[in-house]
Order: structure tokens, then C-alpha cells, then sequence
């Protein structure tokens, strides 16, 4: 596969267009400018691409030439789009007036809202709804020969997945990174002290957070490690996810996991080789996937949905419950047994659950005293499919 061929991208930013405007944000190279021309070519009348440096220039001088463009062009109710609106955030003045005044939806989209806050920007009243672009999915992927091993080791950031070369487009991402998105937009000015947090991050990757134990390997104080995990945030470069503390017989703990977006960018940054089943690495891995894909689906299909984890105090631990009722366990093993499940069972004395899942490298599915044991394909077959 080359990286001409184009996957395409489950989420429909199109219905919501026809009525609102659009915030489509999403990390670098995850294909924002790929979808918004192969996929909604077709809805946009026109386009500005802040990436061309003589274009922002202009309208960082004078922002009111977009709407002078777009007057020209006697465009109204129809969709104009913007590429990386965090680059000049004063269009969005001109953004609002066009949307009153000329009925005109826009299509924004950007790699960071940070930027967009930070500086105070108007937001448009909450006129324009905010979409995500995630890195590709199991459910885009799956009829172009999808192998979990190589997700692993490649990502799935389309460059990275489709390259001839993964490694070294990887070790490009991280770098370019470090360069352009915290340099160059003056997120944070010690770069050095960045990296070693990124990569002692990445070591924690899927685990609690802990920002004394972070800091100290990474040589910055516990506060720098808590804005340097917001800047992850807001960037998109990563996500917390939040313990599930609604239970009485068992009390929970109230520490989050943090997650970074893409298991390539992982890889890279802990330099790790190659990522096979026989790898200590690959357990946590394959629950990095499946969290990964239950992130991507709940901001493509089910927006409200809630996504967190459970560990009592005494040891128990679920990995993901979703919606409150579905509770998941990942586990990399090709044979499940009753240890398996232990957390499953302990959470289930709550009461509140409707559904209990072992997601593993089992063949076939099977239902053991209530717990149902799936293959992960299954499970995301199912997922993207159906829904749980």
C-alpha cells in the first residue's frame, strides 16, 4: 500500500455541516487536510490553508481580507473552510460576522484549541461544534489487511502506517514535534526538559499518573509535570482517563491513567524494537489498542458515552467501563482463565453492571458464568458495528 491510496475515515463531519459550523481538530498528520479534501470536497466552496505561509501573513495583518475574499466571491450560505485556525486566531472575529451576516457554516480545523484559548479568542459563542480527528482505526483499516503486530509497531497515523519506512517517519514525528508544536508556538521554551518528560511519559504510558515519580526521573519539579501533561492535553497528544468511583462495597482509588494517542509515537519515544507477542511490552500494548479504539468510537458514534477504569484499593481492577454499565478486560493471553476475570466478578457485586467482557487472542468466543470471553476482532467487529 502506498500513501497515495486513500483510507477512508469513519467519522461524518458532513450532517453537521449542513447546519453548523464545525471545530475539526485532531494531533498533526492524523489526515485533516486528506479528509476534508477526499471526503468533503464536494460540501466546500472555498478554502483557506493557513499552512501557506504568504496567506497567513496577509491575514495576520489584516484578518478582515477573509471576509473581503469571501465577499467577492458573493458566497453565502454554503461552507468555507479554514486549515489550521490556531494560526491566526483573529479570523474568528470575521468567522462570527460571516456566520451572521451571510449565513456561511465554517469548516475550522487545527492540531490545538490551546492556542486558541490561551490568547482569549472568541470561540463563537458557542456557535460551532467541536469534532475529532482521530489517527486511523481498526474499523477504517480492516479491509486493507490489518495485522495487529504491525499496528503496534508502526501506529496508526497514516504516514506512519502506509510508510515504507515507520521507524524512521516516527523518530521524524517525535522530532518535528519537539521543533514545531512546542518551539515554535512557544508552548514551553526548555525543549530539553520536554523530551525527557516525553519519554519518561511514554514509560508510564497507560498507567496512573504519578507526577512526583515522573518529575524525578525527568529532572523537573511535580508542577511542571502536571502542565507539561496539559499541554499533552490540549494538544491531543494524549488522553486522561478518569477512575470510576461510584462503587460502595469496595472503595475506589481516585488517580487517573493517562494514555498518549497513537502506540507508534509511543514506541519511538521509549525506543523500544520491535513489538511481537513475546514481548513483556505487547500485553500493555494491547490494552493501549483497545482503549485507543474506544476512544475513536466514542467520539465518532457515541459522543455522551462515558469511558473510565476501576481498581479498588484492594487490588482489583477492570481496565475500561463503558457508559457506566459495560465493563471491559483486556488481557493479551490466547487462553483465558478464571484469574482472568477476577475484577470482572468483583465489580459485578456492584450491581451496576449489564455486561461483563474479556477482550483476549482467544479464537472463538464463549460465555463463561456470565462473563463473555471474546477474540478482539469480535469485540471490535461488534463495537463498530453495533455498539455494546
Amino acid at each position: 500500500m502506498s500513501l497515495k491510496d486513500y483510507i477512508k475515515r469513519t467519522l461524518d463531519v458532513e450532517r453537521t455541516l449542513q447546519e453548523s459550523t464545525v471545530f475539526l481538530f485532531g494531533p498533526r498528520q492524523t489526515g485533516k487536510s486528506t479528509y476534508v479534501r477526499e471526503q468533503l470536497g464536494k460540501s466546500v466552496a472555498l478554502t483557506f490553508n493557513l499552512l501557506d505561509r504568504s496567506l497567513l501573513l496577509r491575514l495576520l495583518s489584516n484578518p478582515s481580507e477573509l471576509r473581503q475574499e469571501v465577499e467577492a466571491r458573493r458566497l453565502s450560505d454554503t461552507v468555507v473552510c479554514i486549515d489550521e485556525i490556531q494560526k491566526c486566531p483573529d479570523l474568528l472575529d470575521e468567522v462570527q460576522l460571516m456566520i451572521e451576516e451571510r449565513a456561511i457554516r465554517f469548516l475550522l480545523t487545527g492540531s490545538s484549541a490551546r492556542k486558541l484559548r490561551r490568547s482569549g479568542t472568541n470561540l463563537l459563542g458557542g456557535r460551532g461544534r467541536d469534532r475529532c480527528l482521530h489517527p486511523l482505526t481498526y474499523w477504517e483499516t480492516k479491509e486493507h489487511g490489518f495485522d495487529l503486530e504491525r499496528t503496534m509497531n508502526r501506529g496508526t497515523i497514516p504516514s506512519h502506517f502506509l510508510a515504507d519506512d515507520p521507524d524512521d517517519a516516527l523518530q521524524s514525528y517525535v522530532a518535528r514535534y519537539l521543533t514545531e508544536e512546542v518551539a515554535a508556538e512557544g508552548i514551553s521554551r526548555n525543549i530539553p526538559a520536554f523530551a525527557r518528560f516525553l519519554e519518561v511519559a511514554a514509560t508510564t504510558n497507560s498507567r496512573l499518573i504519578n507526577a512526583t515519580s515522573i518529575g524525578n526521573d525527568a529532572q523537573v519539579p511535580r508542577q511542571t509535570v502536571q502542565s507539561y501533561h496539559q499541554i499533552l492535553r490540549d494538544t491531543l497528544l494524549g488522553y486522561d482517563l478518569e477512575p470510576f468511583r461510584e462503587t460502595t462495597k469496595r472503595k475506589p482509588i481516585g488517580t487517573p491513567k493517562f494514555y498518549f494517542f497513537d502506540m507508534g509515537v509511543v514506541k519511538a519515544l521509549r525506543r523500544l524494537g520491535p513489538i511481537t507477542a513475546a514481548n513483556a511490552e505487547f500485553g500493555e500494548f494491547f490494552e493501549h489498542f483497545i482503549f485507543l479504539e474506544l476512544r475513536a468510537w466514542i467520539d465518532y458514534r457515541s459522543p455522551r458515552t462515558t469511558l473510565h477504569f476501576w481498581r479498588s484499593t484492594s487490588g482489583f481492577e477492570v481496565d475500561f467501563l463503558l457508559g457506566g454499565s459495560v465493563a471491559i478486560e483486556v488481557k493479551a493471553t490466547s487462553r483465558a482463565t478464571e484469574r482472568h476475570v477476577r475484577g470482572l466478578r468483583a465489580l459485578a457485586e456492584e450491581g451496576c453492571l449489564k455486561r461483563k467482557i474479556l477482550v483476549c487472542r482467544e479464537q472463538r468466543p464463549r460465555l463463561v458464568g456470565g462473563v463473555e470471553i471474546l477474540p478482539w476482532q469480535h469485540f471490535l467487529d461488534e463495537l463498530w458495528m453495533n455498539g455494546l
